[in-house]
């Protein structure tokens, strides 16, 4: 088998964003274990707040047609999501909802695994929690292993790298589930 290919996705599209660091950081763990990585950065796939008039009138916009081949090109999809008031960020909930006005086989066939990063304790346990249920309503296989990453101000070492054993432990661990799960398809 070639090496799969993982996307890479951040929910936020802020440049400082600490979940486009973890997104980052997951790129050297899936690197490290022989997979090809690919980021997918959503400022390429600029989409209107969602609404069924606008659909109506102007159609499915092509950034969402574009992101969902870039998606289904994938093996798998890492998704790094920030939270919001204890939510996912409303980027992340428009273009999940704009991709499913085009097809499913996005969620269908990659395999996906997901992450947050926040400055705080929890580690973004809210948000994950609704980006689960939400790829799993979609139909997605998302791997068990989540990886929440808190305190993220100190979770990064000089080269980008997740700094503490134990979070790279999970992050190895949920790359491991979705490089086997993606054999297995």
């Amino acid at each position: 088998m070639s090496k799969p290919i993982i996307g890479l996705l951040s929910g936020s599209s802020r440049k400082a964003s600490m979940n486009r660091k973890l997104v980052a950081a997951m790129a050297h763990i899936f690197t490290k274990v022989n997979a090809k990585v690919r980021f997918i950065d959503l400022n390429d796939y600029d989409m209107p707040i969602y609404n069924g008039d606008y659909e109506d009138v102007n159609g499915v916009p092509d950034t969402a047609k574009k992101l969902v081949a870039d998606l289904s090109a994938c093996d798998g999809v890492f998704i790094a999501t920030p939270e919001y008031n204890g939510c996912i960020p409303p980027l992340l909930k428009n273009t999940i909802d704009w991709t499913t006005r085009v097809e499913l086989g996005q969620f269908t066939s990659p395999v996906y695994g997901i992450g947050s990063a926040t400055p705080g304790a929890l580690s973004g346990i809210m948000a994950l929690r609704q980006l689960h249920f939400i790829l799993n309503r979609l139909g997605a296989h998302v791997v068990p292993t989540q990886l929440g990453v808190g305190h993220s101000g100190k979770a990064f070492d000089v080269d980008g790298c997740l700094a503490d054993a134990g979070t790279v432990s999970r992050a190895e661990k949920l790359a491991g589930q979705m490089l086997s799960a993606i054999k297995r398809r």
